[in-house]
């Protein structure tokens, strides 16, 4: 019998790792993004239609900054490879109202009252993070890579996050195609330095590949992302990864998805300051999906449909639009925060905020109809489970504990607990005796979940 032991960690409901079986109307169920309001958009001469590759994190001492490629020569004077392309930041104490500073780095014809923090080809794709690898110096406590085209993929190192250098002069020993935002970050878990970027596969096109480093430098060789059987094959144009916040053992990617035989049903693009090649529009329309992985290279999809589509928005139905930012923030308790991109090539480009529940990606949901869900066969560490669930006012939840051959734990049982409704991020589940799970830790069983008109979005057990 395989047990798979969670420990405590917080485990989500976005792939069937745990999941033994469905009943009933009971299934996974993905759950959109709530589009906010308009934080950035672009203006003046540093900026323009095709501004963008935004990526936003939290600095030490608060602040959230917002990177993102601010000048490109959209008139084709070296294009991709120009080295008049920068590197902008914007920095916000809310994350919805940003601000460019004034940053006094590079003379760009304006006495250096710009936010530029770096200029040239690393800037067409630069992404950056602020480090937590217990190692780390503080002279390189920012990292990030930038570059464009084939092996052409540069390293830097920033002591602030503003103020930046090349970690050496030449580009690092990774293959790929790096016209895209690749994605560099620590992995506490595994206590390495992962990097997720761009290359062309053969049937598919534009894919995502991993690759692994001790010290930011020398990775090792990149591999493929890997899917099941029948997942439905697709171009990737960026790929977003992150860590979940308070669920780092699971990686999140939210690729813009590239659909390259269709182009844009708009009748009048005139207005576009960058359309593209090829008539109407340039080709390919593109929205954002959602995937997952426990270990970087095996990625599960078993939600195929968009996690955020173009909407009624136009201007939106146009090449290389609906780009999910890099990077989540907890901005409150109850909601968090993430961007997506609109108006790529339009004049007015800018950066729309996305709200979410805290570890609502996906849910095991049922209907008014009723259904269950049992999981693997698992071990626990602490005394009391919580839940993030919600229910309608008729909904409600039970939870079974059940032995590994499926029958229910004697004071575990569904009738031993009243039905939980209501909505919580935090929910702590009880039976009628008020008996601690903690004398179960570390004995093999499953959860058996009851839902009717609910969803369950996670899970943990805690001390």
């Amino acid at each position: 019998m395989s047990v798979i032991d969670i420990a405590s960690r917080r485990e989500l409901f976005v792939d069937q790792r745990l999941i033994d079986g469905f009943d009933g109307d009971a299934r996974l169920k993905l759950h959109p993004p709530k589009r906010e309001e308009i934080v950035f958009q672009v203006d003046g001469p540093l900026e323009n239609a095709c501004s963008g590759v935004y990526n936003v994190l939290v600095e030490h001492d608060g602040r959230y900054l917002l990177y993102y490629r601010g000048h490109y020569p959209i008139e084709n004077k070296g294009g991709d490879s120009s080295h008049q392309q920068t590197s902008n930041v914007a920095i916000s104490e809310d994350g919805i109202r940003f601000e460019r500073p004034e940053l006094d780095i590079l003379d760009l014809g304006d006495g250096r009252r710009n936010n530029a923090v770096w200029q040239g080809i690393q800037a067409h794709n630069l992404v950056a993070f602020r480090d937590t690898n217990p190692a780390c110096t503080p002279d390189e406590r920012f990292k990030a890579v930038g570059g464009t085209g084939t092996n052409n993929l540069y390293a830097l190192y920033s002591p602030d996050g503003i103020h930046w250098r090349l970690a050496q002069d030449a580009p690092l020993e990774v293959s790929g195609a790096f016209d895209s935002a690749n994605v560099p970050l620590w992995d506490a878990g595994i206590g390495k330095y992962r990097l997720f970027s761009r290359f062309f596969e053969k049937e598919r096109g534009r894919a995502i590949q991993s690759c692994t480093s001790d010290d930011f430098i020398h990775w090792t060789t990149p591999v493929p992302h890997q899917y099941d059987e029948g997942v439905p094959v697709e171009q990737f144009y960026t790929n977003a990864t992150v860590t979940v916040p308070g669920a780092e053992h699971i990686l999140l990617s939210f690729p813009m998805r590239y659909v390259a035989e269709r182009t844009t049903p708009l009748d009048d693009i005139s207005e576009m300051d960058y359309p593209g090649t090829g008539a109407p529009g340039m080709a390919g329309m593109t929205d954002g999906v959602m995937m997952s992985s426990r270990d970087g290279v095996h990625w599960n999809r078993p939600f195929p449909e968009a996690w955020v589509r173009a909407g009624l928005d136009d201007r939106n139905w146009t090449h290389r639009n609906t780009c999910p930012a890099i990077g989540i923030l907890p901005l409150c308790e109850t909601e968090w925060s993430m961007y997506v991109s609109e108006h790529y090539g339009w004049p007015d480009n800018r950066l729309r905020r996305l709200s979410l529940r805290p570890w609502g990606f996906a849910s095991i949901n049922a209907g008014w109809q009723g259904g269950g869900v049992v999981t693997k066969p698992l071990t626990f560490d602490g005394s009391e489970l919580k839940i993030n669930v919600s229910t309608s006012a008729v909904g409600a939840v039970r939870i079974e504990l059940q032995n590994a051959d499926g029958s229910a734990i004697p004071g575990y049982a569904l009738d031993d607990m009243a039905p939980i409704y209501g909505d919580q991020l935090d929910r702590p589940v009880s039976w009628n005796d008020g008996a601690s799970v903690g004398k179960l830790a570390g004995r093999p069983m499953k959860l058996h979940f009851e839902l009717k008109d609910a969803d369950v979005f996670s899970f943990r057990f805690v001390e």
